[in-house]
């Protein structure tokens, strides 16, 4: 897994695989899921990641 911030968006990027994106599943304003096209997940996108909780 390799973790990738952007300040300029506030946007954090878990990326989970090798694999190259196909699709997105957007699971809540503020989070996608980046999946292939046979469903595999392979990134994490998480916008306004500063503003989330950290507890």
């Amino acid at each position: 897994m390799n973790a990738n911030y952007d300040d300029d968006v506030d946007a954090l990027y878990l990326k989970l695989g090798n694999e190259t994106p196909e699709g997105v599943i957007g699971i809540s304003e503020e989070v996608n899921l980046d999946t292939t096209s046979e469903g595999k997940l392979v990134g994490i996108e998480i916008l306004n990641a500063s503003q989330k909780n950290r507890s």
